[in-house]
């Protein structure tokens, strides 16, 4: 008996099929062996074998905030307060605080959102973009300027109050906003635009449905940043009556009561990396499904 592993007469080898007295093999058969001979089905793609938001990236910095904020009320509760302390943190004027830097901070980045993206886009378009230094120049303006003397300047024309202090911040944030909605617009591949325009899509549709998604990481990347600086500005809200946790941090200062100074900067600085971290997430979660793919 020999030992060769030809098929038997009459039998042709597996996947191998005749037609018309002509033998012919099909590639899917082929295919499956191979798949059987590698262990099975090919591996998912990127996008479907995991999930946008890892387990750690939702626990870390809310678990290092909670033990933060934990051993800061602790300490306060031990800490040996006078009179003017117990005065500058009791009957609520903490969280009266911090609800007046939240709603500065939200009412502020609202106004930023709704100038500094539609004017990107406008800047973009043909009929508009001689127009773009100037706008850059003028957010650029807004931003150089001390933040201080920024809001000094709005106090002296508008008066004291929040109205003040929120233009501040607003002309303080627009620039990271409206830099990013002009570089995330201009990066799109002009082929890809071509393509839209060439299946008839009109030109809000390519703005909708093409550039603007394409776009997405930047313009978020930018309003992530805005954000930031809109709690750290919105604690000089106090000095134009506008309160927030700057009320407690400049109290803490002129009177020299170190538990008031604390409290308010570590919330201060809580409350910024909160919103970074609840931005990032955003990033994440709103980026388009096909920017992952490869990523």
């Amino acid at each position: 008996m020999s030992g060769s592993s030809r098929p038997l007469p009459g039998r042709r080898p597996a996947g191998e099929h005749e037609v018309k007295g002509l033998a012919f093999r099909d590639d899917r058969d082929d295919r499956d062996e191979r798949e059987e001979e590698e262990g099975g089905a090919p591996p998912p793609s990127p996008v479907a074998a995991g999930l946008r938001v890892g387990w750690r990236k939702l626990t870390f910095l809310p678990v290092v905030l909670i033990a933060v904020l934990l051993a800061t009320w602790l300490w306060y509760r031990q800490a040996d307060l006078d009179a003017l302390s117990r005065n500058a943190l009791g009957n609520g004027q903490v969280t009266k605080a911090l609800w007046q830097h939240v709603q500065l901070t939200v009412i502020s980045t609202f106004f930023v959102l709704i100038i500094a993206i539609p004017l990107g886009i406008l800047l973009t378009r043909k009929a508009f973009r001689k127009a773009t230094p100037f706008a850059m120049a003028f957010a650029n303006m807004g931003q150089a300027t001390p933040a201080i003397g920024l809001l000094a300047l709005l106090v002296i024309w508008l008066g004291i109050g929040r109205r003040a202090a929120l233009i501040g911040i607003i002309i303080y944030a627009v620039l990271p906003v409206l830099s990013n909605t002009i570089a995330g617009l201009k990066a799109n591949d002009p082929t890809l635009l071509e393509a839209a325009r060439g299946i008839g899509m009109s030109p809000l549709g390519v703005l909708a449905r093409v550039e603007l998604p394409l776009a997405v990481p930047l313009i978020l990347a930018g309003v992530r940043t805005a954000l930031v600086l809109n709690v750290g500005t919105a604690t000089l809200a106090t000095f134009g009556g506008g309160g927030g946790l700057g009320v407690l941090i400049t109290t803490g200062i002129t009177s020299q009561r170190m538990p008031v100074l604390v409290l308010g900067s570590i919330l201060t600085v809580a409350l910024a990396l909160l919103v970074d971290w609840l931005a990032s997430l955003a990033e994440l979660l709103l980026r388009p499904r096909g920017l992952e793919v490869g990523t």
